[in-house]
């Protein structure tokens, strides 16, 4: 047999593998039958992790750099929140709340969900600096527009090196903030920072828990990872600050030690140490929510999330879980329109405890000390 002959041999081979692979897929997708659903509960959950986004149509003030607009990760954001550009610039920024909140409104599982601000990078002179920032979502914006969304609670942000950062702490309290969020791989401070210190007491004083991005970021152009190790949360657990680690520091390593390695070990040093499970049923995270759910010493820290809008295919499925989870009830999963019922059904399957899905609202008090 001649080269090229061995050639169309081999090539034909991978075909006919492929199609058989599509064939099993199909099969195991289409004709297995579904899991029985898991029970709906008597009252629903909440979310804790959802984004904000918008481009300042309607006077909202948020904002998205220029280079992530003409980036091609933009037009699949705009699709991950359900909205056309063109809609937001008709309606304003406002329809995504709109349209969010009926989302939430259609689910059998999720009741609530903390919507969130993001605060900007800032300058020497602790004024926000655009140039540097990729997203914004002010504070201002939010408080004014969710008192029309009974479902959507306000998860304030506030760059604690702003030279006011304390003023607005405590203005985002009086109005309603359930949390604070921080993303400092693009919001460019150090959270180990001790000038940082009278902020985290000021959150003490409030009873407002800490939800901070840990791991490294690759949802915008450019972010600073080194800032998503969580051993830079040392500080604000040992001042008391109750802090929420975003997605468990799944992605990225500091000194050539997983992030996720590196946080486990502070659930045993800090009784306030939480993690959410947002983004956990990502590609990019297969196997991690079984591990934290290995680890009793985790689990009983966990709090649900989901990181919306990041929930659709092909970043998001199911399928992924397989793991954790069987095919039939993947199908069952993947056959739900609502995306809050799919991940929690999705979840749910992989064995996460009922507690999780409740345990956010308890925060505020535990933050307190009761």
């Amino acid at each position: 047999m001649s080269s090229d002959e061995r050639g169309v041999s081999r090539a034909v081979q991978r075909v006919c593998w492929l199609l058989v692979g599509i064939a099993i897929a199909t099969y195991l997708i289409f004709y297995v039958p579904k899991a029985a659903p898991p029970d709906v509960p008597e009252s629903g959950y909440l979310d804790m992790h959802v984004h904000a986004a918008g481009l300042g149509y309607g006077g909202s003030g948020a904002y998205v750099h220029p280079d992530l607009v003409d980036s091609w990760k933009f037009p699949i954001y705009l699709r991950g929140f359900d909205i056309t550009e063109a809609e937001l610039r008709d309606e304003g920024d406002r329809a995504l709340l709109g349209r969010l909140a009926t989302k939430i409104a259609n689910s059998k599982f999720v009741d609530q969900a903390v919507l969130l601000a993001m605060d900007g990078a800032v300058d020497e002179r602790g004024e926000l600096d655009l140039e540097r920032t990729q997203l914004y979502v002010p504070n201002e914006y939010l408080i004014r527009e969710l008192k029309g969304y009974p479902n959507l609670l306000f998860g304030a942000s506030v760059n604690p090196l702003r030279h006011d950062s304390i003023e607005r702490l405590d203005y985002v309290v009086e109005n309603g903030a359930v949390l604070v969020k921080w993303l400092p791989n693009i919001m460019h401070f150090n959270p180990g920072d001790t000038r940082i210190e009278p902020f985290y007491r000021r959150m003490v004083e409030h009873c407002i828990p800490l939800l901070t991005h840990t791991g490294a970021e690759h949802s915008f152009n450019y972010a600073d990872n080194s800032l998503g190790d969580p051993f830079r949360l040392h500080l604000p657990l040992s001042l008391g600050v109750t802090v929420i680690a975003a997605h468990i520091a799944t992605t990225g390593e500091t000194d050539g030690e997983a992030h996720f390695e590196r946080l486990i070990p502070m659930f045993q040093d800090y009784p306030n140490l939480y993690a959410d499970i947002s983004s956990l049923t990502q590609i990019n995270k297969i196997g991690y929510l079984r591990q934290a759910l290995e680890r009793e010493s985790v689990t009983e820290r966990l709090v649900y999330g989901t990181d919306w809008p990041l929930q659709f295919f092909p970043l998001v499925s199911p399928y992924y879980l397989l793991d954790s989870i069987t095919f039939k009830q993947a199908n069952t999963a993947r056959s739900m329109n609502n995306l809050w019922d799919r991940d929690v059904v999705s979840k749910k399957y992989a064995g996460v405890p009922e507690d999780v899905f409740r345990r956010f609202p308890t925060l505020m008090d535990k933050a307190c000390g009761s």
